[in-house]
């Protein structure tokens, strides 16, 4: 007769050396401790073999789906925010998406339209900013948000399907524009907009009226809806405008179209739909 631990490894003896363990430790035959030695061996084997297959197989799983990591910036409007993928989102301009039948030629603001609670979707450079009822919390839409992007990047899909859909600059200086409005597109497009894409915004050009002077844009992203778009538009893009454009006499935003206004009246629908 021996004490079971005396034929054991050390690694159990280590185990057995507890409070608990002495209370039970009792002599045994021989041959049973020498069984037991044979199935703490075995044991050790295996898990010796798991840790080296197991990180290795779930590492290259975890790699695929963590290929990348996605940032987070707030923005001036608490109802937007940026997220940056750290990748190209738009090789040139930008795009807005105000409801979701706008978001079907792009399978990226599609994913995100499936998101409860978001309301608008804008493609910058570097950056995603997306938009959301203030019935929602960031906590509750948040996680949706990065799985949308990250499926997105991680699929090889286009960003927009209908290539033709993006269209041309709407700073693109034309040839039957005249000089005024050469100018405005001009400083819109190399000190205006570049400040309002790090809020995660954009501004689009729709207008000039010579007889007035009146200016007229579109505030896109973050910028749209904003408590403080107003001031952006007043206090910074105006003074700037009439500053070097004396011709310049006022700036305005535009109207919602047609589509922003039917796509707001649908999500309506559907949240008192499902709040009843």
């Amino acid at each position: 007769m021996k004490r079971a631990f005396a034929e054991l490894s050390p690694r159990v003896v280590r185990g057995l050396q507890t409070p608990q363990a002495r209370a039970v430790l009792v002599t045994v035959p021989a041959a049973q401790a020498t069984q037991w030695q044979a199935m703490a061996q075995l044991h050790s084997l295996q898990t010796h073999h798991l840790n080296r297959t197991l990180p290795s197989a779930l590492g290259a799983n975890m790699q695929q789906k963590r290929g990348m990591f996605i940032q987070t910036q707030p923005t001036p409007n608490p109802s937007s925010m940026m997220f940056l993928p750290g990748k190209t989102v738009m090789e040139s301009g930008s795009m807005q998406f105000g409801n979701a039948r706008e978001s079907m030629k792009s399978p990226l603001a599609k994913k995100l339209f499936q998101v409860d609670g978001v309301t608008s979707v804008f493609f910058g450079s570097d950056f995603v900013t997306v938009t959301k009822s203030d019935d929602y919390t960031w906590n509750v839409v948040k996680p949706d948000i990065f799985a949308g992007i990250m499926d997105h990047f991680t699929s090889g899909e286009p960003l927009i399907s209908d290539t033709n859909s993006t269209g041309r600059s709407d700073t693109a200086i034309n040839d039957d524009d005249s000089e005024v409005v050469a100018m405005i597109k001009e400083l819109l497009e190399t000190r205006i907009r570049p400040a309002v894409m790090e809020d995660g915004g954009d501004i689009v050009f729709k207008g000039f009226d010579e007889a007035s002077g009146l200016v007229t844009l579109k505030m896109q992203g973050a910028c749209s809806g904003c408590p403080s778009s107003s001031v952006t538009l007043k206090g910074g893009i105006e003074n700037m405008l009439m500053h070097y454009i004396p011709e310049v006499k006022s700036v305005v935003e535009a109207e919602p179209d047609e589509s922003e206004v039917a796509g707001m009246t649908e999500f309506n629908k559907l949240e008192q739909h499902l709040s009843a």
